[in-house]
């Protein structure tokens, strides 16, 4: 097993949770939604991890929350500007 194979950003998980509860986003295609991704984890702060029981066990619930808020608004921002800025086909 390599060395980045074991270590991930919590924060991509997060978003993608986020992205999978949007009705929304049901009819956009794969490569919008990674695109959405992008720009929605350039607006958040990395969090490593390399076991997720880690996460689990010392991320206070008030802690979960606001970051859950973050990444909310991250997504929000993320896709509204990626379909402003969609090019025209």
């Amino acid at each position: 097993m390599s060395f980045e194979s074991q270590i991930s950003n919590y924060y991509e998980k997060l978003v993608v949770d986020d992205l999978s509860k949007r009705p929304e986003l049901d009819s956009i295609d794969e490569s919008e939604l990674i695109d959405i991704a992008c720009v929605a984890l350039n607006q958040l702060p990395a969090r490593y991890y390399r076991y997720s029981v880690d996460m689990a066990f010392y991320l206070a619930a008030q802690e979960t929350q606001a970051m859950e808020d973050e990444v909310s608004k991250a997504v929000t921002y993320a896709l509204s500007f990626v379909q402003s800025n969609k090019k025209t086909q």
